[in-house]
């Protein structure tokens, strides 16, 4: 999750005077940390294509471990771990950093109170990769949508009828967390003269 932070272990218990440990970010392999004991040296780099790194490294000068602080979605990826002397050795770390997901909105679309049917609507304040919006009635998924790209919002229609006493809810996950919000039918869809002015419900589990 997003600000958290993430360690990623070589294994080692001390790092020996003859070892060089190198970690590298991405499929270009970027340099993000070098040590070589033996001759004290204990590189940081700040991956200088956008600073993702600036302020965010720590390593443990006794093992090699590195701890990513504050992690944003932008440190999604491979890691790799290099070890040479008397023997060699990699490893590859994947590590998926998600956004934290807002709590989806609904709202009534309905210009008419006298409709049989009330269209609703259910949104997602900002857009988020790797994730999912859905509409449920009771536990099965009415319809869902998912789209990464951050400059709009994810939204998701739905037209249920005024006298309706189905549970419907409106859900936005990832795989590793979920929002929800309840539709109370009775506060957003009902019958009255005129036109209903726009109401927005928002409830979260």
């Amino acid at each position: 999750m997003e600000g958290d932070s993430v360690t990623l272990n070589t294994d080692l218990t001390e790092i020996r005077e003859d070892e060089y440990i190198l970690w590298t970010f991405g499929a270009e392999k970027s340099v993000i940390f070098r040590i070589k004991k033996k001759k004290q040296i204990f590189s940081t780099y700040d991956d200088g294509r956008n600073g993702r790194f600036r302020d965010r490294l720590k390593l443990d000068d006794q093992t090699g471990s590195l701890t990513i602080t504050n992690t944003t979605t932008e440190h999604t990826g491979d890691y790799q771990l290099e070890i040479t002397g008397a023997k060699k050795s990699s490893r590859t770390f994947s590590v998926s950093v998600y956004a934290r997901l807002p709590v989806p909105v609904i709202i009534s679309n309905s210009s008419q109170c006298s409709s049989l049917n009330c269209s609703l609507v259910c949104s997602s304040v900002l857009n988020v990769c790797d994730a999912t919006l859905s509409w449920y009635k009771g536990i099965s998924v009415l319809s869902s949508i998912s789209v990464c790209d951050l400059s709009i919002s994810l939204s998701l229609p739905l037209e249920v009828e005024y006298q309706d006493k189905n549970t419907y809810s409106c859900v936005l996950n990832n795989p590793i967390s979920n929002q929800t919000t309840h539709l109370d039918i009775n506060t957003l869809c009902h019958t009255c003269a005129g036109t209903t002015a726009l109401m927005i419900y928002s409830q979260c589990l």
